[in-house]
């Protein structure tokens, strides 16, 4: 289970993992230029990077490799710089690798192999790197979006594996995995019975604007394995009777299911302030 995440704090993807890192509530790390260094001035100490004693980026680079159990590297095309230098630090020490071409692979099949291969080498701290904003201005929201969407699969699908007949909501348990939920309800106790608490809370503390960010995820999770596209009629009509605007297809209907979600989360797993 992914414990850390760390990087070296540059803009672009750098700056893009440790943003998701602090939004997902996961401690997060590394090693940074003496002065810590990065193209838009000094990294605010918000972020719980380490500096180095030099202000070589290279440095910083072999460091956060040897820091962490696996590097994952992001870009679009070939990599070179020092995007180029971290996966040969990785190589030249021995360390597990990943690199996403977003040029090849769609954004939810990288958010996919990211989290399938996290969970198969059993990865708990994990270095990020790639380009800096500089060279590619949309890398960081990219990049984002994704290690964002990887980690909320992991939600679902790790809760899935994990479920235990007392956790499921209703009385005919033996058969509850194998029967798709017909109501709103039941796809939310579905859900919710597969999560494990942390999750629960990061979800119910998000804001509406945020929610369309677990569509790639969850959302698809949903659609795939709630029968919305094999013809689930009555979760589709019991999503249409809820739904705020017009509904259309199972992507409506998705986006009705995670709402309640949302709700149903908020009600039991919101974090308040005490005074």
């Amino acid at each position: 289970m992914l414990q850390k995440i760390i990087s070296g704090g540059q803009t672009g993807v750098d700056r893009a993992a440790l943003d998701a890192a602090i939004k997902l509530t996961i401690p997060h790390g590394g090693w940074i230029p003496l002065g810590r260094l990065t193209e838009d001035g000094p990294l605010p100490p918000a972020y719980h990077l380490q500096e180095t004693n030099s202000t070589s980026y290279a440095v910083r680079t072999e460091k956060n490799v040897l820091a962490a159990d696996a590097t994952l590297i992001i870009s679009r095309g070939l990599l070179d710089g020092g995007s180029e230098y971290t996966r040969e630090m990785a190589i030249k020490h021995n360390r597990r690798w990943l690199h996403i071409d977003l040029e090849k692979i769609p954004a939810f099949q990288a958010a996919i192999a990211i989290n399938d291969w996290i969970t198969k080498m059993e990865i708990a701290v994990l270095n990020v790197a790639g380009p800096r904003a500089s060279k590619d201005p949309k890398i960081y929201n990219d990049t984002l979006s994704i290690l964002e969407s990887s980690y909320y699969l992991g939600l679902v699908k790790g809760g899935a594996s994990a479920a235990t007949a007392a956790d499921r909501p209703g009385s005919d348990s033996e058969n509850w995995p194998s029967r798709k939920p017909q109501t709103i309800e039941e796809a939310v106790a579905r859900l919710i019975s597969q999560m494990p608490l942390k999750d629960k809370a990061t979800i119910a503390n998000m804001t509406p604007d945020e929610l369309p960010s677990l569509f790639a995820s969850i959302g698809q999770y949903i659609v795939n394995n709630f029968g919305l596209l094999s013809g689930n009629r009555k979760l589709i009509e019991s999503c249409r009777s809820e739904a705020d605007a017009p509904f259309q297809n199972e992507e409506d209907a998705m986006a009705v299911i995670i709402n309640a979600l949302w709700q149903k989360l908020r009600q039991t797993h919101k974090l308040r302030v005490v005074k």
